[in-house]
């Protein structure tokens, strides 16, 4: 089982990397982290919200469609599978993002 300091810092590198690919954005796409807390807002004013869940080990995300959980999961592409289907994180957010901010990002 990891610990909760390795799974900040999978959770802190899984979001680095997200802000890196937003970062080349060709929409005008602003995010903040503040405690833990990484707020997307996309130029139509919709949000990608992604919270740390120490005490379950979990990545939540909440979108306007819904909320939805990740497992780190070590055989899993990029780490993260949502806890109801199994998706893969990386495919999840490029879904997320052609649906929001109606652009095409690779989060893998």
């Amino acid at each position: 089982m990891m610990t909760e300091s390795e799974f900040n810092q999978l959770v802190d590198d899984r979001l680095l990397a997200i802000e890196e690919v937003l970062d080349e954005a060709e929409t005008d796409i602003d995010y903040e982290n503040s405690g833990g807390v990484l707020t997307v807002t996309c130029e139509n004013g919709q949000k990608v919200i992604f919270t740390r869940q120490a005490p379950v080990r979990q990545l939540w995300i909440a979108v306007p469609f819904g909320g939805f959980h990740f497992d780190h999961a070590e055989d899993a592409d990029g780490g993260w599978v949502c806890d109801a289907d199994a998706k893969p994180l990386a495919q999840f957010l490029t879904e997320t993002f052609e649906k929001l901010a109606e652009e095409t990002f690779d989060f893998s």
